[in-house]
């Protein structure tokens, strides 16, 4: 092939399905966009994409493509973390993924960590999707829930967070303390809205309130704190954060079985660069100081 330009071009709008949205990742005009499409179905010989109002679908030869495309971007964006790792002194990108919830616990230690290493730039990356450290989208992944298993990873355990059931005074106000030992009659509830997640306080949750009480359901930690403490409901909130926000009562003390248990992530290729290895024990070392 002549012009990877065009590859890229054509993987980004199967990918996006749009030629504006390929545009705007591209960093290209719209019309560049096109004109690459235009040239490579030329080349070679065959129609990439529908075309119609909603913008661009791939056809057959399109899906091939966009399978090898694919391919080639995680071989490189590999490559890149790899070479990012490199090198004796802490600094460049340090790329740290974890739940967006974990984000007023990590922040400041990581701003800390940047202080002590002002050519470090930081990138926190939250959201429910899985980075992949194979393919060097992070160098540190915090995660939740059962030890990872992904193959040449390093897992080592950082946190064990206490949870506990929470209501904001308004919703006490309005409904009264709870009696846990009648089955929370008359209660609602703030929950996942995945009644089969695998968290340990959710299962528990599952076996003990009936799902028609769980009024106010939310797919991610954030907003389920910020619904409880808006008074939608009862709702487990780790101690550390309970601690930060004096409006909430504690309706049932932690239990072990509902414990959070957190993970430090590294891949294999770049546990041990200088860069990883300072932040790691960096963060351990903070770690020991949390109520958590």
């Amino acid at each position: 092939m002549d012009n990877w330009d065009e590859v890229r071009t054509a993987y980004q709008v199967a990918r996006l399905g749009t030629v504006s949205g390929a545009a705007e990742v591209l960093g290209v005009h719209h019309a560049t966009v096109i004109r690459h499409i235009d040239a490579l179905e030329a080349r070679l010989g065959v129609k990439l994409f529908q075309r119609h109002a909603r913008g661009y679908t791939p056809t057959e030869a399109g899906q091939d493509l966009l399978r090898v495309a694919q391919a080639t971007e995680d071989q490189f964006n590999q490559l890149v973390g790899r070479l990012k790792g490199q090198g004796d002194e802490v600094a460049g990108e340090l790329v740290v993924t974890s739940l967006a919830s974990l984000g007023p616990l990590l922040v400041p230690a990581m701003a800390e960590f940047q202080q002590a290493h002002p050519a470090v730039i930081v990138r926190f990356l939250t959201g429910t999707r899985l980075f992949r450290l194979e393919y060097g989208e992070a160098h540190v992944a915090i995660r939740a829930g059962s030890a990872p298993e992904q193959p040449d990873n390093v897992v080592q355990p950082f946190l064990l967070m206490d949870m506990g059931l929470y209501a904001s005074r308004a919703y006490i106000d309005r409904f009264g303390m709870p009696d846990c030992a009648d089955g929370f009659a008359g209660h609602r509830f703030v929950g996942p809205d995945d009644a089969d997640s695998r968290a340990p306080y959710a299962q528990w949750l599952k076996a003990n309130v009936a799902r028609e009480q769980v009024m106010f359901r939310s797919s991610d930690g954030f907003s389920q704190l910020e619904a409880v403490k808006a008074g939608a409901g009862i709702g487990f909130v780790s101690v550390w954060e309970a601690a930060r926000h004096g409006d909430l009562v504690q309706v049932k003390a932690p239990m072990p079985e509902w414990q959070a248990r957190l993970w430090l992530v590294t891949h294999v290729d770049l546990h041990r660069t200088t860069k990883v290895q300072a932040f790691l024990k960096f963060i351990k070392e903070r770690a020991r100081t949390w109520t958590v």
